[in-house]
């Protein structure tokens, strides 16, 4: 199966999007793939993520559009029907690890502690989302898994910054990191497209080992 980390091997930063009116999904999408960030990842956390989903997949051809914050089976479902090319969770059960992997798309259960990751790895899953980051023990804690579980890659997600990812980004157990920084609540209220390709252009800056480390 395509890792979620093949899918734009060159972009360091998923963003996160929380989208409130799908209106606004099309050129916010077009905004983050003129930055250089094709991979969007539109959270479920809203009634109009779905329609958020199905309309960036249909009219913004550069992006690679995902669905987060995946809970359960239906919302995998769902997620597929609208068009989501990977899926997010925050966290996994069996039942939703199923449905994922039942998918046939890429996806990237979350994890926050090395038995959920050893849990993942007996499974034959490899690429997982960390956490919530910050909280979880962000820089370090990843450092510390890359001797005992180096198959192991992450997203880490979660209180990641533009000045905390070039930290991440440089573990080699990192395929990317996931923020929302370059969406400041500000701009996307303002509807300030051009801020927001700007901060993503600053972010697909940021470099790690991410595109020469392949697998």
């Amino acid at each position: 199966m395509t890792s979620v980390f093949d899918l734009a091997p060159e972009t360091p930063v998923v963003p996160v999007v929380v989208i409130e009116d799908a209106a606004d999904a099309v050129p916010l999408a077009r905004a983050l793939v003129a930055g250089g960030l094709p991979l969007v990842e539109v959270t479920l956390r809203t009634p109009a993520a779905l329609d958020a989903v199905r309309a960036i997949a249909a009219e913004v051809p550069g992006a690679v559009v995902g669905a987060g914050t995946v809970v359960s089976a239906a919302g995998v479902a769902d997620a597929v029907g609208a068009g989501a090319r990977f899926l997010v969770s925050p966290g996994w059960t069996e039942r939703l690890l199923g449905a994922m992997r039942d998918s046939g798309l890429p996806f990237l259960p979350g994890v926050s502690t090395t038995s959920e990751v050893v849990a993942l790895l007996e499974q034959g899953v490899e690429d997982m989302k960390f956490f919530p980051a910050e909280a979880a023990g962000g820089v370090p804690y990843l450092k510390s898994l890359a001797g005992p579980l180096p198959q192991a890659r992450f997203c880490p997600t979660g209180g990641v910054s533009l000045a905390s990812a070039p930290a991440y980004l440089s573990l080699p157990n990192v395929g990317c990191v996931g923020g929302t920084w370059m969406l400041p609540p500000d701009a996307l209220a303002a509807r300030d497209w051009a801020r927001v390709e700007a901060l993503a252009r600053e972010a697909s800056a940021l470099r790690g080992p991410v595109s020469v480390r392949s697998h």
